[in-house]
């Protein structure tokens, strides 16, 4: 079953702008994973493709709640000691929640971990969507079954910086084949729902407002594309093949898609 947990955590001392990205809240993870089960940590570490669960970076809550239904990709600034703040994690095996379950149990407030040189107390994880507008969880079935067989609309919001392997090289544009192919791959992994002989090649983007962010850091530079996308369906396609596509657009909420997911990149939502 798919999972979208949001943890919500207070610093307790200021925490450098530098370590606020995907990349260090991935190592925070691995952290809290360790404490409580060191197998499933070096299931997590060596699940080089397709890994079964997403980060997201360090998001800062200000005096406007309506924030949290967006998820900044960067911080600017150093985020301050007693700052409200929230993370988001996904899980996308169904055993992974169960397995984790003792972490859950016995994360303690007064337990401080570490973000780089700044300590931080968890005060709570939110799982349902009434809870939080990032958390939600619904197993691959149900997605499946709730996937419209009529829809052909389908509107995605890029939150993160996103782009697709091709090659030897990067892609930074979000063409159809690109997008469903990622969404794909891991449905078919991590589900047990096939989709046999699916192919994109009726569905077309027919809008969008997207621009190219780009993200150093002193090893690497990372070049993805963030923004708003809409596809549609033409011409004449099986019922069928229109709810398994919806599905993948679905599934997108808690897969993520394209490179770097485990680092906070390829945050999506699919949008009413």
């Amino acid at each position: 079953m798919p999972h979208s947990l949001v943890i919500n955590f207070t610093p307790i001392s200021d925490i450098p702008v530098g370590y606020t990205s995907g990349k260090h809240l991935h190592g925070l993870f691995f952290t809290l994973v360790n404490a409580v089960n060191p197998q499933l940590a070096e299931y997590f570490h060596k699940s080089e493709a397709n890994k079964s669960f997403t980060v997201s970076s360090l998001q800062v809550i200000h005096s406007n709640k309506t924030q949290d239904k967006f998820l900044q990709w960067q911080q600017q600034k150093t985020i301050k000691k007693a700052s409200n703040c929230w993370w988001r994690i996904t899980l996308l095996d169904d055993t992974l929640f169960s397995q984790l379950t003792k972490l859950w149990l016995n994360l303690r407030p007064e337990k401080p971990y570490h973000l780089g040189s700044g300590e931080l107390l968890i005060t709570s994880i939110l799982v349902t969507p009434d809870s939080h507008p990032w958390a939600n969880a619904m197993s691959y079935q149900e997605l499946f079954d709730r996937a419209s067989e009529i829809q052909r609309n389908i509107n995605l919001k890029i939150y993160t910086p996103t782009a697709f392997r091709q090659g030897k090289y990067d892609v930074s544009l979000p063409t159809a084949e690109l997008v469903f192919n990622s969404l794909l791959r891991k449905w078919e992994k991590y589900s047990n729902i096939p989709f046999n002989n699916l192919n994109f090649e009726e569905l077309y983007p027919s809008y969008f407002e997207i621009k190219t962010e780009i993200i150093m850091d002193n090893k690497s530079k990372f070049i993805g594309c963030i923004g708003t996308i809409n596809y549609k369906i033409l011409g004449e396609i099986e019922a069928i093949k229109i709810k398994q596509i919806n599905a993948l657009a679905d599934y997108s909420f808690y897969s993520g898609f394209g490179r770097k997911t485990t680092m906070g990149f390829g945050i999506i939502k699919r949008l009413n």
